[in-house]
């Protein structure tokens, strides 16, 4: 018997804070003033993890599936691209092992909706919430992030077949 084929791969995104947005981190509704600015709902932690699974079965990236030229992609909900992304990773063989993510934000504090994000990301994906981990830093007030002016986020997916 073979040993099992594990794959890493990595994401990351960046969106501008803009008023009269909605901030949605996960799948999740962020009670705040500023929101995410994009072509779809802006949800860069869904974004990064779609980029993560994408890269780590070398299957593109978001922008190749879900280009933000395609007026069908306008105000989407990022689950679905996310949702495809794990059924694209599925397809090809393999099964998710864990993701690993980060959200970059200077305001709000996010710290009171970190179960709520890791089981709706874990509702997604079709996974164990034990398998889904998200964190939560600040810029500490350097770079744009920091100025208030966007926000990050970054995640590893592992795969394995």
């Amino acid at each position: 018997m073979s040993a099992p084929e594990v794959r890493t791969g990595l994401g990351w995104d960046v969106h501008r804070l803009a008023a009269g947005r909605p901030l949605i981190l996960g799948g999740v509704a962020i009670a705040w003033d500023f929101g995410l600015e994009g072509h779809s709902d802006a949800d860069i932690l869904s974004h990064a993890i779609t980029d993560a699974l994408l890269g780590a079965a070398a299957l593109g990236d978001i922008g190749m599936h879900f280009p933000d030229t395609d007026p069908r992609w306008k105000g989407a909900d990022s689950a679905q691209f996310l949702a495809h992304a794990a059924a694209l990773v599925r397809n090809a063989g393999y099964r998710i092992v864990n993701i690993d993510s980060t959200v970059i934000l200077e305001r709000p504090k996010l710290k009171d909706y970190r179960i709520a994000i890791r089981e709706s990301l874990a509702r997604t994906l079709g996974l164990d919430v034990e398998r889904v981990s998200v964190k939560f830093k600040t810029a500490e007030r350097v770079g744009p992030v920091g100025e208030g002016l966007s926000a990050e986020a970054q995640a590893i997916a592992t795969i394995a077949r």
